[in-house]
């Protein structure tokens, strides 16, 4: 049971795959709601960019990169800092997790939030063309950070947040920009497939950025194992966090999604989630840590530039992360 709903995923997105290829590539197919993207052009209808900021509040304004004065006419400040927010398979910018980190932004008011909704391209079960169509959503996200950056965004002031398979596109989105990204953080970085048969370039790796960070919640199951980027926060032990209840698909599920929930804290609280330096392996088994020797320092938001490894989290919070 435990791994139920992927397997409902790989099933129907390789059904999904079989009969596309017979089909050919002229045309998308739309089948139980799978969509098989087989061509990739920017803008795409199936990919949606919005902006939140400080004073439109919770009402997104959409952006249309090929309307010049957009970012200007809705509300865009070149001098804040700016958040790209990327959701993971089978989610949606409007949806928790992401509406929680979208708030913890919101509430700092010093950003111009991004948020990628690419909710028609990766719609249960279909995990295999979610994974192929992740492809054209960086290469759609870069067209929207490239745009940022022609009007009057800073490379320096600008993140990357992608969760599950979010992760990996925000990695992916470098593929396509003729500058290397600032900063990425990942939200426990989709693990099932991706571990054994995707190559670098489909996947989320410290050459991506200049920092990189990664938060591991559910290690081993649906996120990555292991140190991942620049520097690496194995949370309550990695893998199963304790605000998480139920079987163990719903125990999975919400502790994939409390990577987002502990980041979103941090961005309201910068130093309110304390890491450790310890061994690099991730899941941790047992009790036995591994801490070194060396600074303890804030995970999140307040996380120094030019610290390096794996560092260990424990919370003392015992409440679920909301999630639909």
């Amino acid at each position: 049971m435990k791994q139920l709903y992927l397997i409902l995923g790989i099933i129907g997105g390789l059904f999904l795959g079989q009969v596309g290829a017979q089909l050919g590539a002229l045309f998308d197919l739309r089948y139980w709601r799978c969509v098989l993207k087989k061509t990739h052009s920017c803008p795409d209808n199936d990919i949606k960019y919005y902006l939140y900021t400080p004073e439109s509040g919770r009402n997104r304004i959409r952006i249309d990169i090929r309307n010049r004065l957009s970012l200007k006419l809705s509300g865009f400040d070149p001098e804040k800092q700016n958040v790209f927010i990327v959701h993971g398979f089978n989610g949606t910018e409007s949806k928790t997790p992401m509406t929680i980190l979208r708030n913890a932004y919101l509430y700092r008011s010093d950003y111009n939030i991004f948020t990628i909704d690419w909710k028609d391209l990766t719609s249960f079960p279909c995990y295999l063309s979610s994974l192929s169509n992740t492809q054209v959503v960086s290469q759609c996200a870069a067209k929207l950070y490239a745009f940022v950056m022609d009007h009057g965004g800073k490379a320096e002031k600008t993140t990357c947040v992608g969760h599950s398979l979010g992760a990996h596109i925000c990695g992916m989105i470098s593929n396509h920009l003729s500058i290397k990204q600032h900063k990425i953080v990942g939200l426990d970085p989709a693990r099932p497939l991706i571990d054994q048969y995707a190559q670098k370039y489909f996947r989320l790796t410290k050459d991506d950025a200049y920092h990189v960070q990664i938060i591991h919640t559910n290690s081993g199951m649906l996120g990555e194992i292991n140190q991942v980027g620049h520097i690496d926060f194995c949370v309550n032990g990695g893998m199963m966090q304790p605000g998480c209840k139920g079987n163990a698909l719903r125990v999975a599920r919400c502790s994939h999604f409390q990577s987002a929930c502990y980041f979103a804290k941090s961005v309201k609280y910068p130093d309110s989630i304390i890491g450790r330096p310890c061994k690099a392996t991730c899941p941790k088994r047992g009790r036995d840590w591994g801490f070194f020797p060396g600074n303890s320092i804030p995970m999140g938001l307040a996380t120094p530039y030019g610290v390096y490894g794996t560092y260990c989290v424990s919370t003392d919070t015992k409440k679920d992360c909301p999630f639909d």
